[in-house]
Parts: C-alpha cells; structure tokens; sequence
C-alpha cells in the first residue's frame, strides 16, 4: 500500500492529489497544512496535520510532494523535506504525455492535457499545469511553474523559480531568467533576464525590480 503526503491543502494541493489519485499510483493521499487542527478536510482527502508534524513523520510515507503554487515557497519547502531524508514524489496525470526520453524531477508535477517532449529536462519543484507544452529540449531549473495552455517551443530554458504566465508562447531557443515573470498570453520572442516581468505581444519588461515568486 502507496501512501502519499502532500504539503499544502489549498486548490493546488487539491488539483496535485487529484493527478495522484488519477494516476493510480497511490492507494492512500493525504495532506499536511498548518490550517490543521481547526481545517481536517481538503475535499475527500484528510488533513492530518501541519507541516512541522510532515518534518518528522516523512518516513510513514512512500512519497512527499509540495502542493502550494508559489514558486519560491514551493522550492523552499521541497528542500527543506529533502534535508530532512524525506522521499520526494514527481506526479504525473495518466492523460499529460511525457516523453520517456525527457527528464521530470523530483517534487514536479505534471497535470492533464501537459505534453513534455523529448531531450526535455525538467527541475524540482516544478509544475507543468493543464494544457502546458514543453517542447524538445527544453531545460528547466528547480521551481519553475508553466501554467495552463502555455507552450513552449524547442530549446527554450527557463531560470529558477519563474512563471510562466497562461496562454504565454515562448519562441525557440528563448532563455528566461531566474525569478523572472512571463505576462498571461505573452508572447515572448527576445532573450529575458534574470528578474523581468514581461507582457504583451511582443513581450515587454515593466521595469519591476523586486523577485516577483
């Protein structure tokens, strides 16, 4: 019997218990919030307790993942359970499609209707969100989030903990900083740097100077 702990009650939590109990790899999900004791239930999956407990009962469980959608809080907390010994869990929904030549990390999960190509190589902690496609080649470091219908194209690299903003088309061999912030439905067809916030159709910095995850 597969057992499942997820960090993170909250809807993305739900929606990564939900790929989990699709993918039919685990016969028992539940989740760690510090919501717990007041808050016991996430939709049909219980609470069982905050995340201090999770630190010290990681071993009870074949897999941990973190469930919450901010990418630098969703990195920190991955490592913070990899320095406790904690065995991490990559998810994958039966309906994304994951070349068998492409690399998912530890601690990512990837949605249904997701497609990641061959030679991808994606990092810890990251989420490919529905509809999201990663095409060949691609490299993403730790914490990065592709959210839903982005796309894209070959070769791009994505720096540590940056968004992908919905519907956003990233051109081929486009590199995007660290921390940075790609606009919904950008579309991004120049070189981004490390901490940008870029929107528009060209893509456009908006001169935000502050790590926006």
């Amino acid at each position: 019997m597969k057992r499942l702990a997820i960090l993170g009650a909250g809807g993305h939590g739900r929606v990564v218990a939900d790929a989990a109990e699709a993918s039919g790899d685990w016969h028992e999900i539940v989740f760690f919030d510090d919501a717990w004791p007041e808050r016991q239930q996430s939709g049909p999956w219980p609470i069982v307790g905050n995340q201090a407990a999770l630190l010290t009962r990681y071993s009870e469980f074949d897999g941990t993942v973190v469930g919450i959608g901010a990418n630098r809080v969703r990195l920190a907390n991955t490592q913070a359970l990899l320095e406790a010994g904690a065995q991490l869990a990559t998810v994958i929904h039966p309906r994304a499609t994951v070349s068998r030549h492409a690399k998912v990390g530890a601690g990512s999960v990837v949605f249904a209707g997701a497609v990641v190509n061959i030679g991808a190589q994606i990092g810890r902690a990251c989420i490919i969100n529905t509809g999201a496609t990663v095409d060949h080649d691609c490299l993403l470091a730790d914490g990065v989030h592709v959210s839903p219908g982005a796309n894209l194209a070959g070769g791009v690299s994505v720096g540590t903990c940056t968004w992908i903003g919905a519907n956003a088309g990233i051109r081929q061999q486009i590199s995007i900083g660290a921390h940075a912030v790609i606009g919904v439905g950008a579309v991004v067809v120049s070189h981004q740097p490390d901490g940008i916030t870029a929107v528009g159709n060209p893509a456009r910095d908006l001169n935000r100077t502050t790590p926006p995850c």
